[in-house]
């Protein structure tokens, strides 16, 4: 039988794509991140479904939980917040399925830094201003960044930079984007995108920091740095330009965009 890594969406029941939903209500068992993956989700699986919250279960835990489950005969969901390809620790649990001999599938979700931008009702890619968005996390005890990926190097670039998982070191992240990016560039974090206790602030990178301590903003929260989340002034993408060749690019096979 198959393991399905599933991407549940940033929060909101309702961000799962279809997929996801249909192959959820397809598998008998259903193992979730308890701790991030709304409840409400769950009442998508068979009615007899075998739910495991895997919050406090260890990777070898959740291994054996979906080795006995293929060897019974049972599709699996694996049901992770956010999109499986970013910060999900999906990685480890593949390697761990392959050395099993256990196939799996990935299921793409609604990424967390895509939820944030729609909460700024913002495009993260403007024309001119900005046309490359970093993500990236800070190095903690638990798990150290690799070299050449820390804040101080990724900002020499000065591109939109998405943070996951910083939200209680913003003072760090503060300190080591100001050099690259200046005091005025505007800054925000979104805390529960898609939820309904969802949470935005908008300011400078020298005031954010201050506005995420006040507000009590710890977890569950993206920090996002660059110029493009001012952008005002503008030119407009070549997507939509009256000047455009349509026809040209009809004929190459291609379709420009800014």
């Amino acid at each position: 039988m198959t393991v399905y890594f599933i991407g549940a969406g940033p929060g909101a029941a309702d961000l799962i794509t279809v997929r996801g939903q249909r192959t959820l209500a397809a598998c008998r068992v259903c193992l979730y991140a308890g701790s991030l993956v709304p409840r409400e989700l769950l009442a998508e699986c068979p009615p007899d479904a075998r739910l495991i919250d895997t919050a406090q279960l260890n990777l070898d835990q959740i291994t054996a939980e979906l080795v006995r489950a293929h060897e019974e005969g049972h599709d699996v969901a694996r049901l992770h917040s956010g999109d499986p390809s970013v910060f999900s620790a999906v990685a480890e649990q593949m390697r761990r399925l392959d050395a099993a001999a256990v196939p799996y599938e990935v299921v793409p979700g609604v990424p967390a830094f895509a939820a944030a931008a729609a909460a700024l009702k913002r495009e993260l890619t403007v024309p001119t201003v900005g046309q490359t968005v970093v993500l990236t996390r800070v190095a903690n005890r638990a798990t150290p960044m690799p070299e050449g990926e820390d804040l101080a190097t990724l900002g020499r670039s000065r591109a939109l930079i998405v943070l996951h998982l910083a939200a209680r070191y913003v003072d760090r992240v503060v300190a080591e984007l100001l050099p690259h990016y200046g005091a005025d560039c505007p800054a925000a974090v979104v805390a529960m995108a898609s939820r309904p206790d969802e949470l935005v602030l908008r300011g400078t990178l020298a005031e954010i920091a201050g506005q995420v301590k006040a507000a009590g903003v710890v977890r569950t929260a993206v920090i996002l740095v660059g110029r493009t989340l001012g952008a005002e002034q503008f030119r407009d993408s070549h997507l939509y330009s009256a000047d455009r060749d349509r026809a040209h690019d009809a004929a190459s096979g291609g379709e420009a965009g800014h």
